[in-house]
């Protein structure tokens, strides 16, 4: 196997110090035209890349920034983190993104990789509902901003949006248009937003002047478009069958859409639907969704400036914890139209 080429390599064959070669890689505005040229050819030729590993032991920290999610098979996920690359790359960062799979064990062991590898920070949408790993994630010292959570207390970032104002949108949309039996599929029971969505389904009832048991919740497992469809089959099977389906996310709304178009139930003029994200595919459904918007690139984007302030905060600048809430959108569309 051959040696990998080293900056000594480099200042060998270019017939200058290893300082020089540093600044050339660092610092090209301190090195003379004709000695940049001549150092890059000899990069070049070698093939020299430097090493990363070694830049970090100087500095302290990478130049990647973690993202960790709960699912990157769900839309919303991807979006954030185009808005947290933009960010990160005008930073000169790069992101490295991560996926718990609403795990927290496996948000126990990337938060441990994060810190092993001396990361520049961390944007995260926690999956440990107890909060313990975040706690034991702080003594490392190593910046976080929650991301899709609001922060509690004043002891981090955090950018979220208001999934109260959100479930209250998408349930007062349903009463408005006659419903009075309503499935909420929540997802798992433990993350937060689920419960801030349905606290905001609640409220809507409330205004209304109906009954919390108007509101049927079905937990699920998981996020996802096959959740969604084993809960559209639970619902087929209900002896009193609701009149509209709220759920917690657009991948369930997409499962139970598909639940209902098999057993031949028409939405909206037999069953109502409302997801929450508004991804891509629910203006691209077969009977498009209606949805909650959540502003999800922006939501990316200002994480990573939070995380960005904080870290430079870190070099001697002031930096005061901030917790941003977003305001979500209802999106309107066939799939809750027809009136009772």
């Amino acid at each position: 196997m051959e040696r990998m080429v080293g900056i000594k390599d480099v200042a060998r064959h270019a017939g200058v110090s290893v300082g020089t070669v540093s600044n050339v890689i660092n610092r090209p505005d301190t090195v003379s035209e004709e000695t940049l040229h001549r150092v890059r050819a000899v990069i070049d030729r070698l093939g020299y890349v430097r090493s990363e590993s070694a830049r970090q032991l100087r500095a302290g920290r990478s130049r990647i920034m973690a993202l960790l999610v709960l699912d990157m098979g769900n839309p919303f996920f991807v979006d954030v983190a185009r808005g947290a690359e933009r960010a990160a790359r005008g930073a000169g960062l790069r992101v490295m993104v991560c996926n718990s799979g609403q795990s927290p064990a496996e948000e126990a062991d990337y938060l441990s990789l994060f810190a092993e590898q001396r990361v520049h920070g961390v944007l995260l949408t926690p999956a440990d509902a107890t909060g313990e790993n975040i706690e034991a994630f702080r003594r490392h010292g190593i910046p976080f901003v929650l991301v899709d959570r609001v922060a509690e207390g004043a002891t981090e970032c955090s950018v979220s949006v208001d999934d109260v104002m959100g479930g209250a949108l998408a349930v007062r949309h349903l009463i408005d248009a006659g419903h009075r039996s309503i499935a909420y599929v929540s997802g798992p029971p433990g993350l937060n937003q689920v419960a801030d969505r349905r606290e905001g389904a609640l409220q809507a009832l409330a205004e209304a002047g109906l009954p919390a048991s108007a509101l049927r919740e079905l937990p699920t497992e998981h996020l996802d478009v096959a959740a969604g469809r084993d809960a559209g089959a639970r619902i087929l099977g209900l002896a009193e069958r609701p009149t509209a389906v709220f759920c917690a996310n657009d991948l369930l709304a997409l499962g139970v859409l598909q639940a209902m178009y098999a057993a031949g139930v028409r939405v909206p003029e037999d069953v109502a639907i409302v997801g929450y994200d508004d991804i891509e595919f629910a203006a691209a459904a077969a009977v498009p969704l209606t949805s909650v918007r959540q502003p999800a690139v922006t939501m990316g984007a200002m994480a990573a400036e939070l995380l960005l302030e904080e870290t430079a905060a870190q070099d001697g600048d002031a930096h005061e914890h901030r917790r941003v809430v977003l305001v979500p959108e209802l999106v309107v569309r066939r799939s809750s139209l027809a009136p009772r």
